[in-house]
């Protein structure tokens, strides 16, 4: 029986509220899942218990919701389990992206636990015979003036909430627990070797496993000669349907053996072609062009054009993808780090034809996340392996060259730019282009996993498709939160995918703020304005131009003075237009001999409405820039006519300790009451235009090609 049975068959404290809540829209993801059951329970022992439907992929989302329960229950955080992602117990939140788990999940659970605590605090008032008012919750339990207390569980006598919650709550306003710095639940173990992520996960019985993956995408499996790889000392059975192939042993070492045997055995065929200029086979596929901001923007006066790219990159995660699953009784659990659990149970069940209800996927942590990497392909290897030996656990883990070959990348990406000053020296008209593929291809279907393309009876991949803004994908962040008097923006979606793509952190957004952000640059000193002050005057977004304004002070932007070799560069953006808002400001040193550029030294401004963890913020913002340094100065995949060639660390390469910033500073604006913004993604794209701005201050010259590795600028410096 699983928690929601449960609750269906157990009593139930309801109360009905004066408002019409059925008619008014709840906050956060409490207009999905309205009761407030879904979201927390005590306990007859007095435990309490709170589910969410988002993951902790290392955003520190765990410690952020402990805190808001804590705070609206007026309970300690220790006093709290829990739990995340699960399908047999948490809401269905879909995916955990888009900086949205604060002000879904979040906003969901702290108006929940209000009106649990104002629940509670009714139920003690009737018994009391006093007013509701007159008492306080504290501790798990509620008092009044006279002395006399009664628990929390108490007052519900084993029954759940099963009370549909309302539109508006009487939330807690001062901040005990809410605001403040905690310690990151989820840090303790990653630092002490403790099991952390489903990489660490063992369970009695478990069998190791690991996939042949094809050489190249399209390739086809001619032969295989397995009979060497099937008498290697512990190896257990050789799994094989179509093109998927795999080996199962008792220890994961005698595994990665029989996979390097069984790899040499194998026959393939390769008719696939990969395209050598991808921008000029970008450039000629067919686009669906969405005109998002329809504005005819007049150009008279001086006009500007400019236009930048971006390659595929990786997510790069430091621990290849890993899942476990056990397949017994035509049922299935699998352990995952895929970033959404009801959708993999969808595909998964589509995949082995079960009844999605006979498949649980329950979340873990893995060891690098942050987009559509590896973690749903490996949970459907690990699927169809389980079933093949069902009863015991089966553990996949991907190698290295498998997880940086086959993890679906972020899109190569287009944009150009044309627009005109007007007399004052502003922006007089805008028009905005981005190509690019579709920034997801999450499993919807079985189709959209690797294996269930590699079977015998392979399944069709969804139709790719642009997503719709206000997030958007390709076009995310595309239309410029500068207010300018026409703007008009086009996303040239193209369907066809040369490599696979799908999402990557902040999706569109990182190349769109990047490209509007070192235009706004190139006009400013068009214009002979201060880039910072060339902003401010085109922004009428009062918290946006705070965030501006303090980044800039504290870098010192006024008194800043360029030396031989060094320069400075700043960026802004608001996160989707609608989130966080982040502001960026950076040295760097950049030698013309060499291409060698490092950054010496960043400030960044963030406001995310209410900082319930200021420390996360930091944690999130700090994490985002350095993931930007390394995007924007290293990160390219490569490939020749056929493979992708950029399999290791040493073919792609990402940011290491000598190239981290000397100092990084972050500066947060709390606005407590204000709702929940997101700051995860809200870095990349405002760290990746300060250092090309910063580049360009260094140096004189203007690079608009991402990455900025060092060949690229030795060839920019000499041109």
């Amino acid at each position: 029986m699983n928690r929601r049975d449960f609750l269906q068959s157990a009593g139930a404290l309801t109360v009905s509220f004066a408002l019409p809540a059925w008619a008014q829209k709840l906050p956060g993801a409490l207009e999905r899942y309205p009761q407030l059951d879904a979201w927390l329970r005590i306990a007859a022992d007095g435990r309490i218990t709170v589910y969410t439907g988002k993951a902790e992929l290392g955003q520190g989302i765990k410690t952020a919701i402990l805190q808001v329960a804590a705070e609206q229950l007026a309970v300690e955080m220790k006093s709290i389990e829990l739990i995340t992602a699960d399908t047999a117990q948490t809401p269905n939140e879909g995916y955990t992206a888009g900086s949205n788990s604060m002000k879904d999940s979040a906003t969901a659970v702290m108006h929940a636990a209000a009106q649990a605590r104002e629940i509670l605090l009714g139920e003690a008032a009737r018994r009391f015979g006093v007013s509701a008012e007159s008492l306080t919750a504290q501790a798990g339990e509620v008092r009044a003036p006279d002395g006399r207390r009664i628990g929390y569980a108490a007052l519900l006598e084993g029954k759940a909430l099963s009370v549909r919650a309302a539109p508006q709550s009487k939330l807690i306003r001062t901040r005990n627990v809410m605001g403040k710095p905690i310690s990151r639940v989820d840090i303790p173990a990653k630092v002490t070797g403790g099991a952390a992520y489903v990489q660490d996960l063992r369970l009695p019985d478990m069998l190791h496993a690991r996939v042949v993956r094809p050489p190249s995408y399209g390739a086809r499996l001619k032969s295989v000669a397995a009979d060497s790889a099937a008498r290697m000392p512990g190896v257990l059975k050789i799994v094989r349907d179509g093109n998927f192939l795999a080996v199962v042993a008792g220890r994961e070492w005698q595994a990665v053996q029989a996979l390097r045997e069984l790899r040499a055995r194998a026959a393939w065929d390769e008719p696939r072609k990969l395209p050598q200029d991808i921008y000029a086979t970008l450039a000629k596929l067919r686009t669906e062009d969405i005109v998002i901001a329809p504005a005819q923007p007049a150009f008279a006066g001086k006009v500007f054009e400019a236009a930048y790219t971006r390659p595929y990159q990786l997510h790069g995660a430091i621990g290849p993808a890993c899942a476990v699953a056990r397949y017994e009784k035509d049922s299935l659990t699998i352990w995952s780090h895929a970033q959404g659990m009801y959708p993999l149970r969808g595909a998964i069940a589509e995949l082995l034809g079960l009844p999605p209800e006979r498949v649980r996927c329950v979340h873990m942590e893995g060891a690098g996340c942050y987009g559509h990497n590896g973690a749903d392909d490996v949970a459907a290897d690990a699927a169809l392996i389980a079933r093949a030996m069902p009863g015991r656990p089966i553990r996949v883990q991907w190698m290295r060259e498998d997880e940086h070959a086959w993890e679906p990348y972020g899109p190569a990406m287009m944009t150009q730019v044309r627009a005109a000053l007007d007399g004052s020296g502003n922006v007089g008209g805008w028009d905005y282009g981005v190509w690019s593929n579709t920034h997801s291809t999450r499993p919807a279907r079985a189709g959209d996993l690797v294996a269930g393309q590699h079977v015998e009876k392979a399944f069709t991949p969804s139709p790719p498709r642009p997503l719709p803004l206000p997030d958007g994908g390709g076009d995310r962040n595309a239309i410029p939160y500068y207010k300018f008097p026409a703007a008009r923006v086009t996303n040239h979606f193209i369907p066809e995918m040369p490599l696979r793509v799908s999402a990557l952190r902040g999706l569109g957004a990182y190349m769109n703020v990047f490209s509007i952000e070192s235009f706004m640059d190139e006009l400013a000193a068009a214009a002979n304005a201060d880039p910072v002050e060339f902003r401010l005057r085109q922004l009428e977004d009062p918290r946006a131009r705070e965030v501006i304004q303090l980044a800039a002070e504290r870098f010192g932007w006024r008194s800043y003075r360029k030396q031989n070799g060094r320069g400075r560069g700043f960026a802004f953006a608001r996160y989707k237009n609608h989130a966080g808002y982040c502001a960026v400001a950076m040295e760097v040193d950049a030698q013309r001999e060499t291409g060698e550029l490092r950054v010496l030294r960043v400030v960044a401004a963030a406001e995310s409405g209410e900082a319930v963890n200021p420390d996360g913020i930091r944690n999130q913002i700090e994490g985002g820039i350095l993931q930007s340094i390394s995007w924007t100065t290293f990160e390219a995949a490569m490939w020749n006519d056929t493979r992708i060639t950029s399999r290791d660390w040493s073919s792609y390469p990402i940011l290491r300790f000598s190239h981290v910033p000397q100092t990084l500073e972050v500066q947060l604006i709390d606005r407590p009451g204000e709702p929940f913004l997101g700051t995860g993604e809200a870095a990349q794209g405002p760290t990746a235009g300060a250092l090309a701005n910063a580049l360009a201050h260094a140096t004189g010259v203007r690079v608009r090609d991402l990455p900025f590795n060092r060949a690229r600028l030795k060839r920019a410096f000499a041109a």
